[in-house]
């Protein structure tokens, strides 16, 4: 299959800038009201760029750039299930070109037959490890995104992708490998509304309590979290399940709060623009992308808020989601 002649950028931006990119609703399984939406595959090159960069992350940057590639993934999954306007998802896109869709990281894969039936050597890969926490979680978040985007793109499921995933999920090393809480115990994920509740509960608090030293734990707990349900409404729930000893340690971890030593960091400056907005977009600048957070974030928060159905919940956190943002 050739990335070039598969899916065409301007066909891409052109769906795009109409508007929906391919919505028709349909419930996700498992998901407690909470639409997946179908979508044509000429709409997906943001998908395809990011299962080229997370296969390739571990020849590079694991780290890194497995972030770069699940940011991709994220943030078309974000503008189609969120129904961003045309400008918006015309500056996503376009932050995307500017910044990684030309390196190395993205390009394309020779052509080779697919291999369908082979992607679940991913979640089988990710298993291996998914007992005890692993880089905040990262293994499952990369793991979901690249499971979700092959399932998207069967015909972009070749193995030397695979593989490249597969070598990705076992490049993960424990990190504060710490006895879980006893009180630390989150619905099975599978339960996409309790499941979800608790997952921003959790990092609702995390918000106020990493005031002056940076959200990034908050962050991970959307999208570890996140990771889990929507394995879990994929029909995966043996793989979410398998890691829910190292959600509970990250849970542990996130409550104790601050380390005594923890570095300081400046809060972002309190805003009511959002990423909803193309003006949110045009004001973070060209380049304010760092490894892809940016995207990540805001994905798993608004889908978690619709399986969450829980309008007080997400009025708290709405006026303090600029911290995040």
């Amino acid at each position: 299959m050739s990335d070039v002649n598969h899916f065409n950028r301007r066909d891409f931006t052109r769906r795009t800038s109409a508007g929906v990119v391919g919505l028709m609703a349909g419930l996700l399984p498992g998901g407690a009201g909470a639409a997946e939406p179908r979508q044509d595959s000429s709409d997906k090159r943001l998908v395809l760029l990011g299962l080229n960069a997370l296969s390739r992350a571990p020849e590079l940057s694991y780290f890194a750039d497995g972030h770069r590639g699940a940011a991709l993934v994220a943030a078309q999954q974000m503008c189609v299930e969120n129904e961003l306007d045309q400008p918006t998802t015309a500056r996503i896109v376009e932050l995307f070109e500017l910044n990684w869709a030309s390196t190395a990281l993205c390009k394309p894969f020779p052509e080779a037959d697919a291999k369908p039936a082979e992607i679940n050597r991913i979640g089988e890969a990710f298993a291996e490890g998914a007992d005890v926490l692993r880089e905040v979680g990262h293994n499952a978040i990369f793991a979901m995104l690249a499971i979700k985007a092959f399932r998207m793109l069967p015909d972009a499921a070749t193995p030397a992708r695979i593989d490249g995933v597969c070598r990705l999920m076992r490049a993960f090393q424990p990190r504060r490998d710490v006895e879980p809480d006893a009180d630390v115990d989150p619905p099975p994920f599978a339960e996409s509304e309790a499941a979800s509740r608790f997952v921003l509960r959790e990092a609702n608090a995390a918000i106020d309590r990493f005031v002056g030293f940076g959200q990034g734990f908050a962050g991970h707990m959307l999208t570890f979290g996140h990771a889990l349900v929507e394995l879990a409404a994929m029909g995966d729930v043996e793989w979410a399940e398998k890691c829910r000893t190292a959600f509970r340690q990250y849970v542990t971890i996130v409550r104790r709060g601050p380390d005594k030593d923890a570095r300081r960091i400046a809060d972002h400056k309190q805003s009511e623009l959002r990423p909803k907005d193309a003006a949110y977009w045009k004001q973070r600048g060209d380049r304010a992308v760092d490894i892809g957070h940016v995207f990540k974030y805001p994905y798993s928060y608004y889908n978690l808020m619709r399986r969450a159905n829980d309008p007080d919940l997400k009025k708290a956190m709405d006026s303090k989601a600029w911290h995040l943002f």
